[in-house]
């Protein structure tokens, strides 16, 4: 019997079937369209609320653009799911001038600030759904991989990457970046990742002997071009931190602790759990020297590891978090503000032109194809994702692109200023203007994804588009 799809013989993890092409294209499409169904659903809600709020009429509520696909009506209001699912809109009563009656609930004979309020209402919607959505992932708990509290610390160096050129070594510790000091390695990750070909400069802190000062130093880091996604990359990866070490087992045996940070093993450095367990499948009762970080200190270690039925393992886990609904919320706005200054930060990097559009500018093809890869490794994946576009998307409505919300309350209010309505033919021009304005950006994004994912699309999904489950790694 011939199964269909490619098992995933990476060791250490389960037997799990990479999908075939047919398959990733189907959970592509259903991720997508429950992804974005639930991010524009929400965002046109807050418009809706609002709107009832202040008692206008709302005449459509639409999940889609076109021809509608199913309807039903409830009071004044038609519900409706449209043929076209990349967005959707809420009609209002007297929204369009040429239809403008004495009707007080219609949109247009509403004060100007309770129209801003409307438009506003939108985006903060999908704020509000990404706090949720995050705090539902830490509630529920996840494994702390590349997160915001990773310290800033080289774990690991690839032979003749640009990291290694600019002679950082495992335990170095990332104190600025471009003269702005740095947190965390999310920090380093994403001064990386936005400047491609482009010099950084970093000052960095090295361990010295025990007992004696770290030695502090400068250098200029020039990440490599990924073209795929023109981005940058160094070939530096952050700490692998031991979260859990099982009673019994070869690393309690061999002294490593909660906390340690493995730089090595038998002299090869680790990239990732993943690559830990490598190093060990196939080296059962093989004594081996592991190099961990503790402390500010490194220690070296011998561990054997020890058979077991998918291979040898020395019984560790990554570090998993779970917290409490309040911290949750917390941890999730905190985390929601850090995300949104680093889309802001892109947008400044691409005016500046230090990042291609390319890299940031994702169409429909780019969502389907992330969002199906995270739905594949869990829902959880798929909730952080979805949380990631619907910050997106309260960054880009809110951009005085006419049309979009934060054009039409950038018309608002400049008519406010003037105490009086602009005509209905500049009105008209300026829609026009913004309607180009958004045609041609999705042309560009939609020209990026064909040219990013129309070569992965004619071939098999291979075992990097599914993982084994980061808290059973070496158990």
């Amino acid at each position: 019997m011939r199964a269909e799809g490619v098992v995933n013989t990476t060791p250490g993890a389960r037997a799990v079937l990479a999908p075939t092409p047919t398959v990733q294209l189907l959970s592509n499409a259903l991720a997508f369209l429950f992804a974005l169904g639930v991010i524009v659903f929400v965002h046109e809600l807050g418009h809706y609320l609002m709107a009832k709020a202040f008692g206008i009429r709302v005449l459509t509520f639409s999940l889609g653009f076109g021809r509608k696909l199913l309807a039903f009506r409830r009071g004044e209001t038609e519900y409706r799911v449209s043929w076209v699912p990349l967005g959707g809109y809420v009609n209002f009563a007297g929204q369009d001038p040429g239809e403008r009656s004495d009707d007080p609930r219609e949109y247009l004979n509403r004060p100007r600030w309770q129209r801003v309020l409307i438009l506003l209402a939108g985006p903060f919607a999908n704020v509000v759904l990404s706090v949720i959505l995050v705090a539902i992932v830490f509630m529920t708990g996840f494994a702390a991989r590349d997160a915001s509290d990773v310290p800033p610390v080289v774990g690991m160096v690839e032979p003749g990457s640009p990291g290694q050129e600019a002679g950082l070594e495992a335990g170095d510790r990332v104190l600025t970046v471009e003269g702005e000091a740095v947190d965390s390695w999310q920090d380093v990750m994403f001064a990386v990742l936005t400047s491609p070909e482009k010099p950084l400069h970093l000052e960095y802190e090295r361990l010295a002997k025990p007992g004696a000062a770290p030695v502090r130093a400068r250098t200029t880091l020039e990440p490599e071009r990924v073209p795929r996604d023109e981005v940058g990359e160094a070939g530096v990866h952050p700490l692998v931190v031991i979260g859990e070490v099982l009673p019994g087992s070869a690393a309690e045996a061999a002294g490593i602790k909660v906390g340690d940070a493995v730089l090595a093993i038998a002299g090869k450095g680790i990239q990732s759990f993943a690559g830990l367990r490598e190093q060990v499948v196939d080296r059962a009762d093989e004594p081996l020297d592991v190099l961990v970080l503790r402390g500010g200190e490194t220690l070296t270690l011998s561990v054997t590891p020890r058979a077991d039925r998918q291979g040898a393992m020395i019984g560790v886990g990554q570090p998993f978090r779970k917290y409490s609904p309040g911290e949750a919320i917390i941890e999730s706005v905190r985390f929601n503000a850090e995300l949104t200054v680093q889309i802001v930060v892109l947008v400044e990097k691409i005016f500046e032109r230090r990042i291609s559009l390319r890299a940031s500018l994702g169409g429909p093809i780019e969502i389907a194809a992330v969002s199906g890869a995270a739905a594949r490794r869990g829902f959880r994946d798929l909730l952080l994702f979805m949380s990631f576009i619907s910050v997106n998307l309260f960054i880009f409505n809110l951009f005085p692109i006419p049309i979009l919300d934060g054009g039409q309350i950038l018309v608002l209010l400049i008519e406010g200023t003037l105490r009086r309505d602009l005509s209905t033919r500049i009105k008209e021009r300026i829609t026009q203007v913004g309607l180009v304005m958004i045609v041609m950006l999705m042309a560009m994004a939609l020209y990026f994804d064909l040219s990013k994912n129309l070569p992965s699309l004619l071939k098999p999904s291979t075992d990097s588009d599914v993982q084994e489950s980061p808290a059973e790694v070496d158990r």
